[in-house]
């Protein structure tokens, strides 16, 4: 038989408790991109400070690995978002295929990611006191590539929690009989690697595309 849904001691039904759950990763996504929104904050104090260093800085990342990797995440999304559905329906050998995707996705992502660092690495464009590229050595320069590694770095922190978070689920969803409970935790951890995918989509104009 389908076993039934535990229902917590301080909830009064199974709606309540799930609508709790939901809320709850409302208000902790909503934190997230408070977090985020600083970072957003001082790249356009600084962008409005030292336009010409900025857009001379931005030509210098790599389009093509950064539009490579804006695909990468939102066929990620499309995975979650399907693993989703098929969850709900019960569903859950595909609905963990389709997480593994989104994971193998998330990994790609980083491998991408760590390949474009290396290149600055090798041109001497690190962050603090190593900076040692003296084509763009100029204050506004070092401003840009100080937020660009603060918010690439703090995102690809999320993009591997985020990857957790589809494995642990995905795993429930392999070894779970309750149909009602893994479809809400892979809801809920999907919300979050929206989230991420969003927090890229912003940053992907911001850091690649904005050289005028």
């Amino acid at each position: 038989p389908m076993p039934v849904p535990r229902l917590a001691d301080h909830f009064q039904d199974l709606a309540t408790q799930e609508h709790a759950s939901r809320l709850g990763m409302w208000a902790f996504l909503a934190s997230e991109s408070l977090l985020f929104a600083g970072l957003f904050a001082l790249y356009a104090s600084y962008r409005v400070m030292y336009p010409v260093e900025f857009a001379e800085a931005v030509a210098r990342n790599d389009l093509t690995l950064g539009t490579i990797n804006t695909a990468v995440l939102i066929t990620s999304s499309l995975a979650v978002a399907l693993a989703v559905h098929a969850a709900r329906i019960g569903r859950q050998r595909r609905a963990a295929m389709l997480l593994l995707g989104a994971i193998f996705a998330g990994l790609l992502f980083l491998i991408i990611k760590g390949t474009e660092y290396a290149a600055h690495v090798r041109e001497g464009i690190v962050p603090g006191e190593g900076y040692a590229n003296t084509e763009l050595g100029g204050f506004g320069h070092r401003a840009f590539f100080t937020v660009y590694y603060l918010a690439t770095g703090l995102h690809a922190l999320h993009v591997i929690a985020g990857m957790g978070m589809l494995a642990v689920v995905g795993w429930r969803a392999l070894s779970a009989g309750d149909v009602r409970r893994t479809g809400l935790h892979v809801e809920l951890v999907g919300l979050y690697w929206h989230l991420v995918d969003l927090v890229w989509i912003l940053l992907w104009p911001l850091l690649y595309l904005a050289k005028g």
